[in-house]
């Protein structure tokens, strides 16, 4: 979806003690295109979810990701670390309790 319609989200995760994801960006149109520019340019994999985005784009930054998206947001993470582990075959798994 391109344009002033577009909606981008960006998750944020670290693990260790307090290993829960996070909203660190979010917005429409001009914004959305602006966090997409980014985390191409940074290398982050992006993932297409026009549900998941809507509903994630109701949190407010850097609220924690309630645990009903847990599994959705594991999917993501799990497409993440498995994008990951092919340009980097001694990557660790991820540790975030699903």
């Amino acid at each position: 979806m391109e344009g002033k319609n577009r909606k981008a989200a960006a998750l944020n995760y670290k693990s260790g003690a307090e290993a829960v994801p996070r909203i660190t960006a979010k917005g429409s149109g001009a914004v959305a295109e602006k966090i997409i520019e980014i985390a191409k340019a940074n290398g982050v994999p992006l993932k297409e979810d026009k549900q998941l985005v809507e509903i994630l784009s109701a949190l407010d930054l850097y609220q924690e990701i309630p645990q009903e998206l847990y599994k959705a947001v594991a999917e993501i993470l799990a497409f993440i670390y498995t994008l990951g582990k092919k340009t980097n075959p001694s990557l660790p798994p991820p540790t975030w309790p699903v």
